[in-house]
């Protein structure tokens, strides 16, 4: 069963203006005009102008007077196609293989199987809002089994994300209006008209009267939204795709055929990105079933490849999840992110050179669902907690160095927790300490190694320091403890103690 997503973005006109002009003030009322003829009215508001009590609809001479200081500017459909399409694009390239626009304000995307590459529906959707609005673009997302659900209940709740269960569709759409069911404007004021309120009251309603005063629409909507008519999405692609594709004359549908012509595209696209020089980082397999449903596959790779049998491998490993039904009519494989691939002399054999190559490892565990693969690098900064930062698994390191001075911790604690000491200030190590309600006995210490606070950052590291030392516990247990302080002017620190990392 397809999982679908539905993407809202209610002020999608008035967000892209703002994008365009950071001189405007978020403070400002701002609408946007449409014109036909001589009339002009609000065609899309902010949610300022919204608060002010402006709506889509409102003509323009009306809207001017009741608010002081308006800014009006004219639409431009083609400039906000332009926008979305972008968004779509970007949308494809970060969450799903199968992502479509859904004209003028949302964008539709199947998910089913590429969920766990978010962390799951739930992170991906709080994700996919986040990410928009750190854009400058209010979002509404939804997802459900059904293109019509997800459209509906992205565009009729006042919440950011809406997630309904596999097979919970009826339950999460009866009570909604019939302005959610994507009918034109008459249909809708005419179901009103007759009664009909709601999505429940049209789905007990005999089918025939209905069609014959208002057409087949209103039955297709309805099975459309429930799932009882499949509603294929016609996936965006970008012109400079590298993309080839496989028809069948026969439906296939056994794990190994399906392998074997896995095998021949990815060959087919390899010889295409050797043609333009390029490697993929991320290729999605969409296979097209005789019943008129798609079906994806995404494999990515933490640095450009053109690997033949590294690629098959990584679409082999997830074949099984894919499901034929009643066969399989076509697959086509794109190269959704490629970069600039150069080929590299390998070393002489002359030289024995021990170097190990991750990027296998990586991809796997990527592709497995692992979105926080990354690695630790040094920071030149003698504050433990800067020293180290996360970089990407194969990016390259900018030369900074650990302090080698004194050893450091195997496990570095996110933040330094309280213990309790007893110690003889200013420069003896403790004799004992409390930490986590156990008490233990310090048989060896080393130290101080004295780290000071780094003043260009913060006043209030001008003086500060931090007195760290290595003790080993009667277990045989080794801790990295610091007095904050040099144990005789307060202004230094507060003189309390912190077990900040523990050794292997």
């Amino acid at each position: 069963m397809a999982r679908v997503v539905s993407v809202f973005l209610p002020t999608l006109p008035t967000d892209r203006i703002r994008r365009a002009d950071p001189s405007l003030s978020p403070d400002t009322p701002l609408v946007v005009i449409a014109r036909s003829g001589s009339k002009r009215w609000v065609a899309a508001a902010d949610r300022a102008a919204l608060k002010l009590g402006l709506r889509v609809g409102t003509p323009a001479a009306k809207a001017q007077a009741l608010v002081q200081g308006l800014t009006m500017i004219d639409a431009d459909p083609v400039a906000d196609l332009a926008t979305l399409e972008r968004l779509t694009l970007w949308a494809l390239s970060q969450y799903s293989p199968v992502v479509a626009m859904d004209p003028p304000d949302g964008i539709v995307m199947d998910t089913d199987g590429a969920d766990h590459l978010q962390g799951g529906e739930e992170l991906m959707l709080s994700g996919l809002v986040n990410r928009f609005r750190g854009r400058g673009l209010a979002a509404h997302a939804a997802i459900a089994d059904t293109w019509g659900a997800a459209h509906a209940l992205a565009r009729t709740t006042d919440r950011e994300t809406v997630i309904v269960g596999r097979g919970e569709t009826a339950k999460a759409v009866n009570r909604l209006p019939l302005s959610s069911l994507r009918l034109p404007a008459e249909t809708v004021a005419g179901l009103r008209t007759l009664g009909f309120a709601t999505v429940a009251d049209l789905a007990v309603t005999p089918r025939a009267p209905l069609t014959l005063r208002f057409g087949p629409e209103v039955g297709l909507r309805l099975d459309q939204m429930f799932g009882r008519i499949a509603e294929p999405i016609d996936p965006i692609r970008p012109a400079e795709l590298v993309e080839v594709q496989l028809s069948f004359a026969e439906p296939i549908g056994a794990p190994e055929t399906i392998e074997k012509y896995v095998s021949r595209l990815v060959r087919q696209l390899c010889l295409e990105l050797e043609k333009r020089g390029l490697g993929v980082r991320r290729a999605d397999l969409i296979v097209h079933r005789v019943d008129n449903t798609l079906q994806s596959l995404r494999a990515g790779t933490a640095k450009p490849v053109r690997d033949i049998a590294w690629l098959t491998k990584l679409f082999r490993d997830r074949i099984e999840k894919i499901e034929p039904g009643f066969g399989i009519e076509k697959l086509s494989l794109a190269a959704i992110i490629a970069e600039p691939l150069v080929d590299v002399q390998s070393a002489s054999s002359l030289v024995e050179e021990q170097v190990t190559d991750v990027t296998p490892l990586i991809d796997v565990l990527g592709n497995r669902g692992g979105q926080r693969i990354f690695r630790v690098a040094p920071v030149a900064s003698d504050v433990p907690e800067r020293s180290v930062h996360r970089i990407a698994p194969t990016a390259d390191e900018d030369g900074a160095t650990w302090p080698m001075h004194w050893p450091r911790p195997t496990r570095l604690l996110t933040r330094p927790e309280l213990i309790e000491v007893i110690a003889l200030l200013p420069d003896h190590p403790p004799v004992s300490f409390t930490w986590r309600g156990k008490r233990r006995r310090v048989k060896r210490a080393d130290g101080p190694e004295r780290i000071f606070g780094e003043w260009w950052r913060r006043g209030s590291e001008w003086i500060a320091v931090r007195d760290y030392f290595v003790v080993e516990d009667d277990t045989g247990e080794r801790f990295w403890i610091f007095r904050s302080g040099d144990g005789v002017d307060v202004e230094t620190g507060s003189h309390k103690w912190f077990l900040h990392g523990v050794f292997a």
